[in-house]
């Protein structure tokens, strides 16, 4: 059983924001590896660092993969793109793969497109699709706490950040739906028990 677990943290956010989930994998036995990226940069030299950071930290074994936010949008892209790249399983939080409206609103202001980089292109409306046979799960938070919301009111159900319905990906194996927001996501314990039964079984429930 493949004990191993790649993290990838949202924008803005260090590598040790991910060190609370990286502690309860670790302590359901999990050997947990955290990809540290610069959010602003180009996204596809992003994807590439990404795919050699696997390779080398890895060595070719098979690996869970955990994205929150824009982390989550980089594991997707990285693994369809990487078919030589072994998952087992895939959980994405939070992750605006469908776009994101509160981004383009920010991208909208000078200051918000500093604030975005070279990742600002990223958040028009696109096509998810996973393109594996690992299973992949996604979880949505629901409770409206978040930078987005400063932005204008979010449409539909969301987490402050993103909208449920841009975290979909065609081919998901499932989707939970937790009162969190964005950024509560990655320390919530009630999500952390969502991504132990994910990795261990390909399904929530």
């Amino acid at each position: 059983m493949t004990r191993e677990v790649v993290l990838a943290p949202g924008l803005w956010m260090p590598a040790s924001a991910m060190a609370l989930l990286a502690a309860r994998l670790a302590r359901a036995g999990y050997t947990a590896h955290v990809f540290a990226y610069r959010g602003r940069s180009p996204f596809e030299a992003s994807l590439s660092r990404f795919a050699r950071y696997t390779r080398e930290a890895l060595g070719g074994r098979p690996a869970h993969f955990v994205g929150h936010s824009l982390g989550g949008v980089l594991v997707l892209d990285m693994l369809n793109a990487n078919p030589q790249v072994a998952a087992a399983s895939v959980v994405l939080l939070g992750a605006p793969v469908r776009g994101c409206l509160a981004g383009r609103r920010l991208a909208s202001g000078r200051l918000g497109r500093w604030m975005l980089g070279a990742c600002g292109t990223l958040w028009g409306e696109r096509e998810a699709r996973w393109q594996r046979d690992a299973p992949l799960g996604v979880v949505a938070g629901t409770l409206p706490l978040g930078l987005g919301r400063a932005l204008g009111r979010l449409p539909d159900m969301n987490d402050g950040v993103v909208r449920v319905t841009e975290t979909a990906v065609a081919g998901m194996a499932a989707r939970e739906l937790v009162p969190c927001g964005h950024s509560m996501l990655i320390v919530s314990g009630a999500v952390g028990g969502l991504i132990q039964r994910f990795l261990a079984s390909g399904r929530f429930a």
